[in-house]
């Protein structure tokens, strides 16, 4: 499918995921909880997101944008909430009642997963902490996740993502070189937080499958965020200094960074020294490729002060076309810088299905625009059965299910 037919539009109807089955009580709000039920949702499992019944998760306020009605007015449904929130059930339950706390349980007894956010000890007022629930349930795999964790000096701190990024050192690293530190532009410390939670979530269940015991996971922003501090980690552990900040070049590899053209900016990423070889003689400067300070990519890394002026001033008087028409013919990888308006436009996005639509009633258009799901399976494809729902518009249905007057509501 070309960029000009648009999203893929998905009606709710398809095969089962792999999950399918697979009851999660989701407990927890913002993005790192959610991105992972989103996750465990598009592969077929059924979440139910607990909401409080009048504010509910506090994304559905995080806006402009939001979703608006047949009427023109603003729904619940900010763009940030719908990002992480397809595929799940909602329904408004005040915790703090006996009631609510009730009812929880209630699900919780039916429930393979357990996923929260709360600060460590919060659950514990309302009996729903996981020793509670583990000791009524031990098949339960109930994974918390907090900023910095269940134990450690700072457990008592809240956790946000730009708290995370400052925490790990990776803001130290990001941003320009003569610059602030700067953090990555979306909530990537809780999107990756909520992906090592889904891995953990996985592989607790199948060791539940083996053996029918349940376990606690215990997951924080700050483990994950460090953990993928990766090769800059590993070099300041392995030198024992600090790590300077590079703005758009790698520490390792040069040339691998933006350079600016005369319409734009582009890419290039040169792995390797017949690379280089190939990216001078498309600069018409075969000389840089065999100068000793530059012709293996260690000494271009040393010498990279003195190589990057030349290639910065070479390629700005390039177009942007034109470089990455030269650079793919001489299988150099290269590539365009973007808007997220030119991402989303783009065939690649289409051909792979990264942007959708799906119907939702109510809504101005009949239905809502998201981000696909990247896993591409050959038997058990991701399903987008229910667009991100309205606050509490599943509540009748789940506490029916809990009474027996109907089967478990399809999500």
């Amino acid at each position: 499918m070309g960029a000009s037919e648009g999203p893929q539009t998905y009606d709710g109807t398809g095969l089962k995921g792999p999950l399918d089955g697979l009851i999660v009580l989701d407990l927890s709000r913002i993005l790192a909880g959610p991105t992972c039920t989103q996750a465990l949702g598009d592969l077929g499992a059924t979440i139910i997101k607990i909401e409080h019944p009048e504010r509910g998760d506090d994304t559905r306020g995080w806006g402009p944008p939001f979703a608006n009605g047949s009427d023109g007015t603003p729904t619940d449904l900010s763009s940030y909430f719908m990002c992480t929130n397809r595929n799940k059930l909602s329904v408004g339950v005040d915790i703090a009642t006996p009631e609510g706390q009730e009812t929880i349980r209630n699900i919780a007894a039916r429930a393979d997963v357990v996923i929260e956010n709360f600060k460590p000890g919060g659950l514990e007022k309302y009996g729903l902490d996981f020793h509670s629930l583990l000791t009524a349930y031990p098949q339960l795999v109930y994974c918390s996740i907090s900023g910095f964790g269940q134990t450690g000096p700072h457990r008592e701190k809240p956790g946000y993502d730009l708290m995370a990024q400052g925490y790990s050192g990776i803001m130290a690293l990001t941003g320009a070189k003569d610059g602030p530190p700067a953090k990555v532009a979306v909530g990537i410390a809780d999107v990756m937080t909520g992906m090592y939670a889904t891995t953990g979530i996985l592989a607790a269940l199948r060791h539940r499958d083996q053996t029918g015991q349940g376990q606690h996971i215990d997951l924080s922003l700050v483990d994950a965020t460090v953990a993928w501090m990766i090769n800059e980690g590993v070099a300041h552990l392995t030198t024992g200094q600090p790590r300077p900040r590079r703005g758009d070049e790698h520490a390792t590899i040069v040339p691998y960074q933006t350079f600016a053209c005369a319409d734009g900016h582009v890419l290039v990423a040169v792995g390797n020294d017949t690379q280089y070889i190939r990216f001078c003689d498309f600069l018409g400067r075969p000389d840089l490729a065999d100068d000793p300070r530059f012709a293996t990519n260690a000494n271009r890394v040393r010498n990279r002060e003195a190589l990057i002026p030349m290639l910065e001033a070479l390629m700005f008087e390039q177009y942007q076309a034109d470089i990455v028409a030269g650079l793919e013919g001489r299988k150099v990888p290269v590539g365009p810088v973007y808007t997220v308006e030119q991402t989303f436009a783009s065939d690649q996005v289409a051909a792979r299905g990264m942007r959708i639509d799906m119907a939702k009633p109510g809504v101005d258009r009949g239905g809502v625009e998201l981000i696909g799901n990247p896993l591409k399976f050959s038997a058990t494809p991701v399903t987008y059965r229910r667009p991100p729902p309205h606050l509490g518009e599943d509540t009748q249905a789940v506490l029916d299910w809990l009474a027996g007057r109907r089967d478990a509501p399809d999500a």
